[in-house]
């Protein structure tokens, strides 16, 4: 009984002291939501392209080892053009599955192996990926990169804030206040994505063909946002 008389009376307190502490902070009065935004447009400059073969048999064992030679070779010839900063290759998706008859059985295994050439040196990845032998291009597309966003985005930011603090003064004007304080804010940078060329572009060469035709390529533009939102308070 007196566990619960203590009980009661402590909830009452509680109650008293969150009733007493939202008095003491009466809502926010003249505040005002804002936001602005600031861009640039931009000439992507990483060049991105996907070299895919595809290979099938009666054997997943023999699917697998063809697909490891025509990729270790495009691997090793591409690496002779491979430069830090420049262009850098890795591998991509490498998958192996089976293939079924009418009747549900295994008929054959089908595989596909990737070769990804990327770098700013877009003559050099475009001359590259035209003289690999075996491999197909499927995917070819121009992206920014982290440098030269980096490079733009702290001008753009700051545009975007000073848009901000004037609009908040101007806002502060019209209502007849002389000024404002911020409450909250923030800052947030989107960046372009990846564009693909117009149309996906499969280039399957045979041993007749020029083996060291560049690949042609046109780099597009992009556009680093920044957007500032938050509240100010009119005083």
């Amino acid at each position: 009984m007196h566990l619960l008389r203590h009980t009661a009376l402590a909830s009452v307190m509680f109650l008293a002291c969150g009733l007493a502490a939202a008095q003491s902070y009466p809502p926010p009065q003249n505040v005002v939501a804002l936001s602005s935004s600031a861009e640039l447009e931009v000439t992507k400059d990483l060049l991105t392209v996907t070299l895919n073969a595809t290979r099938d048999g009666a054997e997943a064992a023999g699917v697998q080892a063809a697909l490891k030679q025509v990729l270790d070779a495009a691997l090793n010839e591409a690496k002779k053009s491979a430069l830090p900063g420049a262009m850098e290759v890795r591998t991509g998706n490498f998958s192996l599955y089976p293939r079924y008859s009418r009747d549900g059985r295994i008929s054959g295994w089908q595989g596909n192996a990737e070769l990804v050439l990327e770098g700013k040196d877009t003559q050099r990845v475009a001359q590259t990926a035209g003289k690999l032998q075996g491999m197909n291009i499927t995917n070819v597309g121009y992206s920014l990169s982290r440098e030269l966003r980096e490079k733009h985005e702290a001008a753009v930011t700051a545009e975007a804030i000073k848009k901000y603090q004037a609009k908040a003064a101007d806002v502060a004007r019209q209502f007849g206040f002389s000024g404002y304080t911020l409450r909250e804010v923030a800052v947030q940078a989107s960046e372009p994505g990846f564009t693909p060329m117009p149309r996906m572009m499969s280039m399957a060469k045979g041993a007749a063909e020029a083996a060291d035709a560049a690949l042609p390529v046109e780099p597009g533009k992009g556009t680093i946002t920044v957007n500032v939102n938050g509240t100010v308070a009119l005083r």
